[in-house]
């Protein structure tokens, strides 16, 4: 598999869709199997703006691309692979595993909420599972988070949310235990750009310009741009709109607010911007959405 140039590789979603995150939760798993034998098991080298994958291959094989490194790999292992980083997989047809994606939103409270462990999930790596009390651990809590994905029940995002915690608490052990070997370099324009995600995550309710927060960064706004659109695919403003976005979404499937109320508090300066604002990127009035959830 070959290296591709930075400027080129493809920015997905969730392996291929290129629509906006597709679910209100901040958290998808499915089996590998599930999606990567639509594509022949070879899922060429892209990059995610805004998602986390979280892999758990029980048995079988991969060619692992991983920020311009490649691996023959074997099950059981786990891969992290986090926002950005340049990634491409060729499972064996006999594949058995999962991934988690998590949204950067989530991803980014994980962190926080786990500092200094937490820093496990913004490093790419690969940790092989040999002992076994360690690999039932892990196998233990990926089979309860398919589990609680799949089966809608009262506080189902908390439990999910706390599982995927604890798979990270994990994971953050076993890389104390083994580190990489080395560690995989990531160029200024990531660094940036994972600087304004920040920013966005800490101050997307404000609406703040993009000028501002490209300030903030020591930045022009041209070239916060620039780089936004070689790393993400998207404008530095649909970034923060679509963050906008899926709180929007969360709000209107997770809580009784009115759509008044979520307007205010997503700093829209009134319910009918709001609306044109969620029906423009959905296709459906806030109000719909929250009927069809």
């Amino acid at each position: 598999m070959a290296d591709w140039p930075h400027d080129i590789v493809p920015v997905f979603q969730l392996y291929g869709e290129t629509g906006h995150w597709p679910t209100p939760d901040l958290l998808h798993c499915e089996s590998i199997a599930a999606r990567s034998r639509l594509h022949d098991w070879h899922i060429k080298p892209h990059r995610h703006a805004d998602l986390l994958h979280l892999l758990y291959i029980r048995t079988g094989r991969v060619r692992l691309h991983l920020e311009g490194h490649e691996r023959d790999l074997e099950g059981p292992l786990s891969i992290v692979v986090p926002a950005v980083a340049i990634h491409g997989f060729r499972f064996s047809s006999d594949i058995d595993g999962h991934i988690i994606s998590l949204a950067k939103p989530l991803a980014d409270h994980l962190d926080r909420r786990l500092a200094p462990l937490g820093e496990v999930l913004a490093r790419a790596a690969h940790y092989p599972l040999a002992g076994q009390p360690e690999h039932d651990a892990v196998a233990e809590l990926v089979a309860r988070i398919d589990g609680e994905y799949r089966q809608p029940a009262p506080g189902r995002e908390a439990l999910l949310h706390a599982l995927v915690q604890a798979l990270a608490v994990q994971l953050a052990r076993r890389a104390e235990r083994r580190r990489p070997s080395r560690a995989l370099p990531h160029d200024r324009g990531q660094v940036h750009v994972q600087r304004f995600q920040a920013l966005i995550e800490a101050r997307y309710a404000e609406q703040p310009t993009i000028e501002s927060l490209a300030g903030e960064l020591g930045l022009t706004s041209a070239h916060l741009n620039t780089l936004c659109r070689r790393l993400a695919a998207r404008s530095a403003l649909q970034l923060l709109h679509e963050r906008l976005l899926l709180e929007a979404k969360r709000q209107l499937t997770y809580t009784n607010m009115t759509v008044g109320q979520i307007a205010d508090m997503l700093g829209f300066s009134e319910p009918g911007y709001f609306a044109r604002f969620f029906k423009r990127h959905t296709g459906q009035s806030p109000k719909a959405f929250r009927s069809s959830r």
